[in-house]
């Protein structure tokens, strides 16, 4: 069994595994062992394949395979991968768990700049109910088979940094499948795992409104939330890497 918890980076839409090398590397420099699953909705497949219910089902079978190897985790969520972390972990903490005599499990749920989302919730209705609907297309570029890319990764997506490694960083992205945004999570880990969110004041994609409006609405469920906050845009994996490793090993009790 591994001694301290395992992070699951469960990416964003565009992202693939190679993208957050920066924060893998720094995680891993800091003495986690780091596992970055790449979404079925990033297969690359037109007209596509995959939405937010293969990334669920994808998702939920990693984290029980680790589970079932031994390992305690700690779920490290970015923009659209807090939908799916949502979804998919539900019933594996490690407190409901222990309760069925089995050990290991999510020992906390980490919403970096994520969506944490009740029950029925999804990207674009969170965008509708804070009245921005009409941004999505200027935004966000729909092609006819419902792929999507960012109209300009680089400002919206990222924002302030280093140019170059900006430039780096957007090279690895990929077209998505925008009906992710649109899709519906059934299940909320939020309700039974810790949970701590990763707060970027600077953020385009996530406005720093919707980060706090998801978190007011999950404390007033009855949910405590931590609350950490980083001045960049909405990659603080590259822009912030120090600022989040520092995070999660707050978070983690290191």
């Amino acid at each position: 069994m591994t001694s301290k918890p395992t992070i699951l980076l469960i990416g964003g839409g565009w992202h693939f595994p190679i993208s957050y090398s920066k924060l893998t590397q720094a995680l891993e420099t800091a003495g986690y062992e780091v596992h970055v699953p790449l979404h079925p909705s990033m297969n690359g497949a037109r007209p596509p394949t995959a939405s937010l219910a293969e990334d669920t089902a994808a998702t939920r079978t990693y984290a029980v395979n680790l589970i079932e190897k031994g390992h305690t985790i700690a779920a490290l969520m970015h923009s659209y991968g807090g939908q799916v972390g949502t979804n998919a972990l539900h019933g594996l903490g490690t407190t409901s768990r222990a309760s069925q005599g089995l050990t290991g499990g999510v020992s906390h749920l980490i919403y970096m700049t994520a969506f944490a989302l009740p029950e029925n919730g999804s990207m674009a209705g969170k965008v509708e109910e804070m009245g921005d609907s009409a941004l999505m297309p200027l935004a966000f570029d729909f092609a006819d088979d419902k792929t999507v890319v960012s109209r300009d990764p680089k400002m919206l997506i990222v924002g302030p940094g280093d140019e170059e490694e900006i430039e780096a960083y957007v090279s690895t992205f990929g077209r998505w499948n925008g009906q992710a945004m649109y899709d519906t999570i059934e299940r909320c880990a939020w309700r039974e795992i810790p949970v701590s969110f990763v707060v970027t004041t600077m953020d385009m994609t996530v406005p720093v409104t919707y980060q706090r409006s998801m978190i007011e609405y999950i404390r007033g469920e009855g949910v405590q939330v931590g609350v950490f906050e980083v001045e960049t845009g909405h990659c603080p994996g590259l822009t912030g890497t120090g600022e989040v490793v520092g995070f999660v090993g707050e978070i983690l009790g290191r």
